[in-house]
């Protein structure tokens, strides 16, 4: 009868020593051995994640409660050279049985109770070592994440960061007890006192171009408070022969702020052709004003990606690149700048591949990631590409200012490649057996990934934080849509616009839980914040009968809404918590993918239904319809099979 693996019956260590040991005894030319030989192929595919993956899943009825996974990790495999005594020690393997999870031969996937009478003791026995050694190789909380290397922010110049460092109606201004320690903090480390938590060039640019633009052009209460005032009268005499040329120029550019001490901003000019072209603009940015398109662009790519060690890269102070991108943030940016910011590396790594699909979703999710609730969109992925709908995420696996749960610290956690370059996820894209993929930063766009350090530096969200989520590092053969969060006020038509200059056939931006795309299933408090509602929703599609035209554009229609999970059949629940706990998230997420009915498994279901319906996917214009096929793809197995196929194949395509 041959051989094949299976997730039922038996460990994986003992299924792949008895492959080895068929392969041992058989016969060269035994049909037998080869099947052994494609099983242990299989087996070793696995490895990456599985471990982990079956280990969360112990509690549902995906997995037998003899599944003893543990054993991969803490000890090693049998050797292969004593085929004798490796046969006598392991066990026939078993016979598959109706609600196992068979791999190889004929690629089943079925959901029944072989699990839940034992899956407790289990968990108990080897649970517990199997996540202990994979926190150790794979960190489960999302700060784990941060990358090696990176100097940290001095803590008491980011805290007044995170207060001056904003817009006009939001930015509070500094007591006089800590503008003077703040100041002072600043002095002792320009002098080189502060040995430990130096505050940083970028921290220098960002808190002075805050201060500046406060004072230039923010409306009366939220400029210079008195006790700011007096800390400076202070300080400021003793900062400027310590501080370098390029704050002194960011701290009073036109010498009207620090009188008699404010004479070096005038004369500044930077040094290089790049510098002297950031200090031109950013004196504009520090007088309140605004750039064009064009310029915002040529900035960029003159001092982007900083730390290169190409022949053609350009060094500029990081002070200056600080001042200039949160300036425009707190300028509160036009949409020609946005769009600077949105467009500016589109060629860097030349012509985004085409995917051969049919659809393609591309997801927007902030990059920060979640610090508090349940981030659904990777299992809304799997749930969608189910019937169709492709979906490309991209992100990175750690962003400030949050530095919360993101896809890439999931998968990575799951033990998938995460750095697969545009060309590899479009292979993933239209491979049938996952039909979503993930793309890194760090591959698809270099230069912007080489600023992760200095925005943490800087405190606040820059420009990017909202044009990095309206990119297409992978186009369609056939229909595009976008989709993104938002929070704050004022970044939905902005985010809006950026989709239509992409040229997509629908966009969405969504206002869910933590301004990422995760709409909710709980009511709305009679005490909620005024301003838009969690769960509001407004975009764009292309009506059935509009063709799309190279140069007429796309016809398009609006629209607006606020969902009410409630009218659509969902029981109000509390959002589960994962606070910033990348396991407890996987853990709540392959549990619902699982069948495990419940509120991570509703909000899955509403946001892969809500985003087919909005988009105006095809087969989705009936939403209980929508609804009704993004259950049966979760309660089939489908998904769950997608999502672990990915592991698996995300490594192949590589």
């Amino acid at each position: 009868m041959g051989w094949r693996p299976q997730l039922s019956g038996q460990g994986l260590e003992e299924q792949i020593a008895v492959a080895q040991a068929m392969l041992d005894l058989k016969d060269e030319n035994d049909p037998a051995r080869e099947m052994a030989a494609q099983g242990l192929t299989d087996l070793e595919e696995l490895m990456p994640g599985l471990v982990i993956v079956v280990s969360l899943l112990a509690s549902t009825a995906l997995t037998s409660a003899s599944f003893a996974m543990h054993s991969l990790l803490l000890r090693p495999l049998p050797s292969t050279t004593t085929s004798g005594s490796l046969a006598g020690r392991v066990s026939p393997p078993a016979p598959w049985r109706p609600g196992a999870v068979v791999w190889a031969g004929d690629r089943r996937c079925r959901r029944g109770g072989v699990a839940a009478a034992g899956a407790g003791a289990w968990m108990e026995e080897a649970g517990t070592a199997v996540l202990e050694e994979a926190a150790r190789r794979n960190p489960a909380l999302s700060e784990s994440y941060r990358p090696a290397g990176l100097p940290r922010p001095n803590g008491t110049v980011l805290e007044a960061q995170g207060r001056v460092c904003t817009g006009p109606e939001q930015t509070r201004p500094l007591g006089e007890e800590q503008a003077m320690r703040v100041l002072d903090t600043i002095l002792r480390s320009a002098t080189g006192e502060l040995k430990e938590e130096p505050v940083s060039s970028a921290q220098l640019g960002a808190f002075f171009a805050g201060m500046t633009i406060r004072a230039n052009c923010f409306p009366e209460a939220t400029q210079w408070s008195e006790g700011e005032r007096r800390a400076m009268s202070l300080f400021w005499p003793r900062l400027v022969h310590v501080l370098p040329p390029e704050v002194k120029f960011i701290a009073d550019p036109e010498g009207t702020i620090m009188g008699a001490n404010g004479l070096t901003g005038p004369r500044y000019i930077g040094q290089g052709t790049a510098e002297m072209r950031l200090v031109g603009a950013l004196r504009e940015v520090l007088a309140g004003g605004h750039l064009g398109y064009e310029e915002v662009q040529c900035v960029l790519k003159d001092v982007l990606p900083v730390g290169s060690t190409s022949e053609n890269s350009t060094v500029v102070s990081e002070a200056l690149l600080a001042a200039f991108l949160i300036g425009q943030r707190m300028n509160r940016e036009t949409d020609r700048e946005l769009k600077g910011y949105c467009l500016a590396f589109d060629d860097e790594l030349g012509p985004p591949p085409v995917a051969d699909v049919d659809s393609l979703t591309h997801y927007g999710e902030p990059y920060d990631g979640n610090t508090r609730f349940f981030r659904s969109t990777l299992f809304v992925a799997a749930v969608r590409a189910c019937y169709g709908e492709t979906c490309l995420l991209h992100g990175v696996e750690w962003m400030p200012p949050k530095g919360g749960i993101t896809e890439g610290q999931m998968l990575k956690f799951m033990g998938a490649n995460t750095h697969l370059s545009p060309t590899q996820a479009k292979r993933l894209l239209e491979d049938e057996n996952t039909g979503f993929a993930y793309l890194h930063l760090q591959e698809a766009c270099p230069s912007l990934y080489s600023i992760i350090g200095l925005r943490e530096h800087i405190k606040k969200r820059p420009p990017l934080a909202t044009s990095e989520k309206v990119q297409q590092f992978v186009r369609a053969r056939g229909r595009e849509s976008m989709v993104a969060g938002f929070y704050h006020v004022g970044y939905e038509d902005p985010l809006l616009m950026l989709m239509r200059r992409r040229t997509v056939h629908a966009g969405l931006v969504v206002k869910g839980e933590e301004g990422a795309l995760s709409l909710t299933t709980k009511e709305r408090s009679a005490n909620a914040s005024k301003g838009l509602p969690v769960n509001h929703c407004s975009g764009f599609r292309t009506p059935n009968s509009a063709n799309f035209s190279e140069t007429d554009g796309i016809s398009r229609e609006s629209f607006s809404v606020a969902v009410n999970a409630q009218e659509l059949g969902f029981k109000s629940t509390e959002t589960p918590r994962t606070d910033k706990s990348v396991l407890k998230n996987l853990e709540l997420g392959l549990s619902a993918l699982g069948g495990d009915k419940g509120p991570a498994y509703d909000r899955i279901v509403l946001n892969a239904a809500m985003a087919d319906h909005l988009l105006g996917c095809s087969g989705a214009k009936d939403i209980n319809s929508a609804l009704d096929r993004a259950r049966e793809a979760i309660d089939s197995g489908n998904a769950l099979r997608r999502l672990m196929n990915y592991i698996k194949i995300s490594h192949k395509v590589s």
